[in-house]
């Protein structure tokens, strides 16, 4: 999957061999709550993709309105008012709270659209700047936050990117403005987020269910908030947009235990599917994280892809131990050694002094591209 829309991705793939379908298959009753791939519901807002017992997902467009949007609940559309993050907390709590009463296992996936971006515009939103709509309760409760301004931020000598970050102009007084307050609503709108997942975990504890839950927080991409000339979006090869938080709790799990070790999106699936005693359909290019968090001095020496295409933008990545290397569509390149560079600042694809290291970083990156399973996971 290389994109938000067919057939390089998002909704119109094949389903029939998924995580919720081998979850099924191992005796799990399955829900969703909220968004879905993008583009779900457009051809036909009643579908219920395959594997789940229960579906509430978003219908696009509407996904993306924090009031006003429509779900498909189990094959029937309904439309509400209320503010979407709340809604999709009290309606996951009452799917804990019913399924708790039952010996079967159950798969719960949530999928809240903040901090993303969404309508309604409120009236202080900054002219042509997309933004998230916090709840009433917390508008305004990051007024006074100030924006964090790492050494990459609004980069003054960009020489050594790509074209398309060389042509970006240098952010104005006007556009950090701008850039300040959609940073404080994300903020703002992530405190629904903290009270659902905190009513979660308490529905759970009351339910006397939260000892044996393995609960996973994450999401899927970052946000630019000025970096590198960037005001907002994501889809680029830096830390802002590429990095993102991983919270695992569960049984076995010590409380406060922090791992360093650099994982991926592909590993959800294999710990889900190592947990739940499932067995997949189809081989899988991650591995699972329990081993990792049973022995934390686990070392993950292995090379991560990341990847953006097709169409315009299109690049490969090679997250590397040490290193970060990208090769554009377009034919540029980028090479930083995160050891001494971890803000990206200088690229040293073009150095004399990193040839062998990106030659290396060049074949192991050919690797990563056309690898299956075991194959994925081999040490640099």
């Amino acid at each position: 999957m290389l994109g938000n829309a067919p057939p390089a991705g998002g909704y119109g793939n094949d389903h029939a061999n998924t995580l919720p379908v081998w979850l099924q298959d191992a005796g799990y009753y399955t829900a969703h709550l909220g968004k879905y791939l993008n583009g779900y519901g457009r051809s036909d807002p009643t579908e219920v993709p395959p594997g789940y017992d229960e579906w509430r997902g978003s219908v696009d467009p509407t996904t993306y309105r924090f009031y006003d949007y429509t779900l498909n609940e189990n094959g029937r559309l309904t439309t509400y008012g209320t503010y979407q993050t709340d809604l999709y907390a009290r309606k996951a709590a009452r799917v804990i709270r019913q399924r708790a009463r039952s010996e079967q296992p159950f798969f719960l996936w949530v999928a809240f659209l903040a901090p993303h971006s969404g309508r309604l515009r409120e009236p202080d939103d900054p002219a042509g700047q997309p933004m998230p709509v916090p709840a009433p309760r917390h508008q305004d409760a990051f007024d006074s936050e100030p924006l964090p301004k790492p050494p990459g931020f609004n980069e003054r000598n960009v020489s050594d990117k790509p074209l398309a970050i060389r042509r970006r102009p240098l952010l104005g007084p006007e556009r950090i403005r701008q850039v300040r307050e959609n940073y404080r609503q994300r903020l703002e709108s992530l405190l629904a987020v903290d009270e659902a997942v905190a009513k979660l975990v308490a529905t759970l504890r009351r339910a006397g269910e939260l000892g044996e839950t393995l609960i996973i927080f994450t999401s899927d991409n970052g946000f630019f908030h000025g970096e590198h000339r960037v005001p907002s979006g994501k889809l680029l090869a830096y830390k802002p947009s590429i990095r993102v938080p991983l919270i695992i709790r569960g049984p076995g799990i010590p409380a406060g235990l922090h791992l360093g070790q650099r994982v991926a999106n592909i590993d959800l699936a294999p710990t889900i599917v190592d947990a739940a005693g499932a067995r997949p359909g189809r081989v899988m290019d991650g591995r699972s994280l329990l081993p990792v968090i049973a022995q934390p001095d686990t070392p993950l020496r292995r090379d991560l892809l990341v990847e953006r295409g097709p169409g315009v933008g299109t690049f490969t990545t090679l997250r590397a131990p040490a290193y970060l290397y990208v090769e554009h569509g377009s034919g540029e390149q980028e090479l930083y050694d995160l050891a001494r560079d971890p803000f990206q600042l200088t690229s040293r694809h073009a150095d004399p002094a990193y040839a062998a290291i990106k030659e290396n970083l060049a074949l192991r990156l050919d690797h990563l591209r056309a690898c299956s399973g075991l194959a994925c996971r081999v040490r640099p």
